[in-house]
Formats: structure tokens, C-alpha cells, sequence
């Protein structure tokens, strides 16, 4: 493919770029393409003389001939950059089309919607895994609005429109616009209206029973167009624009694309990598290797953190891997982390409240549901929030299915996230590619169960999911029930006076039973992934909230009992 062409192809608007693509737009028909002026290939060798920590990447790869002028424009930069002077920095491009101009199938699944998959869904609904969320996770945002996820094309959308997030600042144009991937991927404020746009300000409400509880660490997760821009860890820097602590609002809005193509596959080398810095801190900078559970893997799959130098100082940091493996760049995501402010339980008689400055909102535990609460309170002697009835100090669990993967039945076998959600698919030109669409089993099993379990028809490998988690969402249902009734009595215990020592190990107990309920709910696969350790930690649930309960009435029973008069 010319260079001329691949330009003209990513300098369009997404109308005539999606045309000159022969992608299948959901949109309007749209109009044939205005002719974009040709790029002039720029001078690689002058390139590796300043950025030679390229060099290697670019040169041994299969993306060496593609010239930096593909996903760079240096017109600026060539004309003030002197004697190893940066200049103005190149712009670099971050859009998806980028990569679609040679990887079209790739791009053209990943901007699909899939219209057999669940809508929007709240997790709290009746419909949900947790009709009792509001209940047990009482004073945190998530009450707000908690969804199961939809597809990675509205990542950003999804976030910015959800009740925690910018109390109701922003809105999809229009309703219709809620299944617009095309559109979302690349560029999210296609969808947008902004109600204020003139302040920065996140603390205004635009909507009841809406907050403001994000920050530019879990934004992370969502797209990585401000890479260049975002120092290793997040920690402030004045070569930093963005940083932990930057206004959320600011920040957002000036990002545009979700889950970048770069955010797994390095544009120079187009080798396997992961951004995510506090993955690549767990990994490597705590050495705690790629499977923390499983030494001997973790040394056949590897990570070198690759740091790059602004103005002579580390600033940022790639991780490669040294073989493929999706189940670590999905954990760049698809992990418990936490990403916000809590409270330092250092001194547990007087928690002291984190701000964003602390690098412990910016970090990745990195351990199964199990081994959670040794490591964040034991280690890091972090809680996130207070529960508003009872004052119960409670973790809040995200995504963890990396971890709960962990030892699976699957995860031995060798199976990675790919072989379920990416699965291989043959193009009209009979060219096969990744489908990155990342979609359920369940809408594929011919594909991601069938094609090893080839003694089961499609019927009956969605049989076997449809068990699996019909199981373990009945352990779910019970352990809310418990941990609601032992708040209920929590609350009663409280109003008749029992014991301090009683009361603060009723709380803990609290805390175990929230952890061990709420990591399933905050996983999406309905214990699928490891259907044995969500038993085990359900069931660890339940135990403890009915253990919470009889202690707490035996202490009533017994007040009760010392304060009855004596008998004749």
C-alpha cells in the first residue's frame, strides 16, 4: 500500500474514512472522499539520531517499513527541533484508523455492536447479579449507577454518562446514539453534549441522585490517548500535563479514543506490551512476577519494563512481554485495583482519609479474592470507604478476572482470554484475523467451546454455562441475603449498647463478608472463570455474616439477661 494512500485513508473525517476502509457503517450513507494531500516520508536514520531508543523496536519488527510519518506528523517538529533540541513535540496520532488502514478486520470487528448481548443493565436491577448492591455497598457511588459492561468501542461513552461519574455533566446527544460504535471508537465526543461547558467545575450536580466520584486514574483503563502526556504512575511532574490529581473534567475531555490499539500491541515493533504502569509495577518493580500463584509460569511468560527519559529523567514506561499472552494484556483492565481515595488504616482507632496524592490510589493488588485483605490492609493498611448505617471501614472490589482466573480449570490448560472472547474469524476474502469484537461464549460457542470440546454440540456447551452460573448466582443471592440481614442486626446491636470489642469484630466481620460477596458481583463472568474458588469465597461470605449474626445476638440476649431483676 502506498504511503500517499495510507495517509489520504486517516486524514479523513470518520465518514470518509470508514468509506475508504470498506467498513459497514451503522450510520448514513456516506459521501465519496475528498482527495487529502499526499505525506512525504520522512527520514528515518534523522529520527534514530535523537529518539535511538526507537531505533531497535522500529528496525526489528514487522512495522520496519512503515515509515514514522504513518502515525506521526513532524512538520512542526522538524523545523524547530536543533542540535538534540526537542522543539515542538511531533503529534502523534492515537485514533484507531490509524492501524485500520493495514489491520481492516481487526478494526471493522472492533467497531461492531453486538446486538444479541444484554443492553445497558444495571447491576442493582432484579435482572442483575445484586438486587441488594444498594443495601450492602450503602455510601459509596457505585449505588448510583453500577452496569454490567457493554462493548470496548463505548468504554469512554459508558463512563462519562454513568451516575457516579461527573454528576450528570454529560449526556448522550440523543438516546438513539447509545449503540453507535463506530462513532464512540473514534471519537467519543461525537456522541456528547457537555451542559456546562464553560467551567471545569466537577462538583456541580446536573442530575439527582448523581456524584462526581471519578479521577484520572481510573480513566486509565479506558483509553491511553494521553500516554505521551502522563508520567509512570501518574505521579505530578511539570513535564507531566496530566497527572493522579489533575480535574478530572479537563481531563477527559481532552481524551478521545477508547482501549487504543497501543495499549497492547507497541506501534514501533508490533510486539505484544502492556501501559497499564501499575500492572508493570506489580510485575516488575515488586517482582511479583506475571502469575503471582504459579512460579513457573510467571518465569515462561515475562515482563521487562522499558523506561523512557524526558529532559534526562525517567518519565514513563512501557512493559513488554516476551511471548504473547492475552490474559496480561487483558489484566491491564480486567483486575482489582484500586483507583481512588480511601482511608489509611495505619492506626485503626483513627483512620486517617487518602487524597489522590497518595500513590495508593494508583495501585494494583495483584492478588486473588483470598489473598486481598493480608495485602491491602495488612500491607498497605488501606480501606475505601465507610459504610453509611453501620461505620464499617469496606473494600471496594473492580473487575478482578485476571485474578479470579488464577488456577482455574481453563487458566491450567493454557487457555487465555482470547480463546474465549477473541476468537478466530474468516474474513469475506478468506484472510483469518482476531476478532476484536470481545464478546461472551456465550454469543460464540461454536468457536470459543466447541472448538475444543468437540464431544459437545452448541446446545449443550451452552448448557453447561448456563449451569455453571445458574450455581453460582444462587450462592450470590444467599450471601446478600445474609450480609443484609447482618446488617440489620449490626444496626441493632449498635442501638442497645453492645460492647465496643463486640461491635469493632462485627465490623471486621463485616468487612470479610462484603470482600468475599462483592468480588463476584464486581467480576463478570457469574463465577464462570473459576467456578470452584467463587464457591469457596460465597460460601466464606455467607459463614461469616451468619456467625456476625449469632454473636451479635448472643451479646444482646446477654444484656438482656444482666439486666433483667433478679427473681424471688
Amino acid at each position: 500500500m502506498k504511503l500517499a494512500s495510507i495517509w489520504s485513508r486517516m486524514a479523513l473525517g470518520l465518514g470518509a474514512a470508514l468509506f475508504a476502509l470498506g467498513v459497514q457503517a451503522a450510520a448514513d450513507p456516506v459521501p465519496a472522499p475528498a482527495k487529502a494531500p499526499p505525506i512525504k516520508p520522512v527520514e528515518e536514520k534523522k529520527c534514530y539520531s535523537c529518539h535511538d531508543n526507537i531505533e531497535e523496536f522500529h528496525t526489528e519488527g514487522r512495522h520496519a517499513s512503515v515509515n514514522c510519518a504513518h502515525c506521526h506528523d513532524a512538520t512542526e517538529h522538524l523545523k524547530t527541533a536543533k542540535n538534540k533540541e526537542m522543539g515542538a513535540r511531533p503529534v502523534t496520532i492515537t485514533d484507531h484508523r490509524a492501524c485500520a488502514t493495514c489491520h481492516v478486520e481487526q478494526y471493522n470487528t472492533f467497531v461492531q455492536t453486538n446486538y444479541a448481548s444484554k443492553a445497558k443493565v444495571e447491576k442493582a436491577s432484579f435482572k442483575s447479579r445484586s438486587p441488594l448492591f444498594d443495601k450492602l455497598m450503602e455510601g459509596y457511588g457505585f449505588t448510583k449507577e453500577h452496569n454490567e459492561p457493554r462493548s470496548h468501542a463505548f468504554m469512554l461513552v459508558d463512563q462519562w454518562i454513568v451516575d457516579r461519574g461527573f454528576s450528570g455533566r454529560f449526556k448522550l446527544k440523543d438516546w438513539t446514539y447509545v449503540n453507535k460504535a463506530e462513532m464512540a471508537a473514534n471519537n467519543s465526543w461525537d456522541l456528547m453534549d457537555d451542559r456546562d461547558p464553560a467551567t471545569n467545575d466537577n462538583k456541580k450536580k446536573f442530575l439527582a441522585q448523581s456524584v462526581s466520584a471519578v479521577n484520572p486514574v481510573c480513566v486509565n483503563c479506558k483509553t491511553q490517548d494521553h500516554i505521551l502526556d502522563w508520567k509512570y504512575m501518574g505521579d505530578p511532574d511539570p513535564k507531566a500535563k496530566w497527572a493522579r490529581t489533575s480535574n478530572p473534567v479537563d481531563f477527559v475531555k481532552a481524551m478521545q479514543h477508547p482501549l487504543n490499539c497501543f495499549m497492547c500491541h507497541d506501534p514501533h515493533s508490533a510486539k505484544p506490551r502492556v501501559v497499564r504502569d501499575a500492572l508493570i509495577q506489580a510485575v516488575v518493580d515488586r517482582k511479583e512476577g506475571t502469575y503471582p500463584l504459579d512460579p513457573v509460569k510467571s518465569k515462561q511468560t515475562t515482563m521487562t519494563k522499558v523506561v523512557f527519559q524526558r529532559d534526562g529523567k525517567d518519565f514513563r514506561a512501557i512493559g513488554m512481554l516476551n511471548k504473547a499472552d492475552s490474559n496480561l494484556m487483558c489484566a491491564q483492565c480486567h483486575v482489582e485495583y484500586n483507583c481512588g481515595p480511601g482511608f489509611d488504616c495505619s492506626d485503626p482507632a483513627k483512620p486517617n482519609y487518602i487524597t489522590m496524592a497518595d500513590p495508593r490510589t494508583n495501585l494494583f493488588t495483584w492478588t486473588n479474592v483470598f489473598g486481598y485483605k493480608e495485602k491491602m490492609v495488612g500491607q498497605y493498611k488501606f480501606k475505601d470507604f465507610k459504610h453509611a448505617s453501620t461505620g464499617a471501614l469496606l473494600p471496594k472490589i473492580q473487575h478482578p478476572e485476571m485474578e479470579t482466573y488464577w488456577g482455574s480449570v481453563h487458566e491450567k490448560a493454557g487457555v487465555e482470554c482470547k480463546d474465549c472472547h477473541m476468537t478466530k474469524k474468516r474474513a469475506a476474502n478468506g484472510k483469518v484475523t482476531t476478532n476484536h469484537q470481545q464478546m461472551s461464549p456465550r454469543y460464540n460457542v461454536k468457536a470459543a467451546c466447541v472448538t475444543c470440546h468437540k464431544e459437545w454440540s452448541e446446545e449443550e456447551a451452552l448448557y453447561q454455562i448456563e449451569s455453571v452460573q445458574g450455581y453460582i448466582r444462587g450462592k450470590m443471592t444467599k450471601a446478600e441475603f445474609w450480609l443484609a440481614e447482618f446488617i440489620d442486626v449490626i444496626m441493632k446491636a449498635k442501638e442497645a449498647g453492645v460492647a465496643k470489642d463486640v461491635m469493632d469484630k462485627a465490623l471486621d466481620m463485616q468487612y470479610d463478608s462484603n470482600l468475599y460477596w462483592e468480588w463476584w458481583t464486581a467480576e463478570n463472568s457469574d463465577g464462570f472463570h473459576n467456578p470452584d474458588a467463587a464457591r469457596d469465597s460465597l460460601t466464606r461470605s455467607i459463614d461469616s455474616s451468619q456467625n456476625g449474626i449469632k454473636m451479635l445476638k448472643e451479646a444482646m440476649a446477654a444484656m438482656k439477661t444482666a439486666a433483667a431483676p433478679a427473681s424471688k
